[in-house]
């Protein structure tokens, strides 16, 4: 099982996307997409979670969750702190487009 502070070379960084993501109670979250680094830190911020359980996440959106919150990484990655339901924001039916957001842009609600 890989420390979680271990993360030092890029090709590591890809070795978490695709993992499956749990609860320390062992409810299933989602899998990785994607790892947002921070580049002036040279860490992990956050990690993209895809396809996660309606159990937990309401409409089942992509979340980000703090890198923070990641006890271990092996052959999955188990959180050691999660909120106990996502509620995403209720979509007005008139929204404007914000600027400087393109068009068909996916949104992500990130958990902090």
């Amino acid at each position: 099982m890989m420390q979680k502070d271990a993360v030092s070379k890029p090709e590591e960084v890809t070795s978490f996307l695709k993992l499956p993501v749990y609860t320390r109670e062992g409810l299933y979250v989602g899998h990785v997409k994607n790892v947002f680094l921070e580049v002036e830190e040279k860490r992990i911020g956050s990690l993209l979670v895809t396809n996660t359980n309606p159990a937990l996440v309401e409409g089942s959106v992509d979340i980000a969750v703090p890198y923070r919150w990641v006890n271990s990484v092996g052959d999955i990655i188990i959180l050691s702190n999660f909120p106990g339901k996502i509620v995403t924001k209720k979509k007005e039916k008139d929204t404007k487009k914000k600027e400087g957001q393109p068009q068909g842009e996916a949104k992500i609600d990130q958990i902090e």
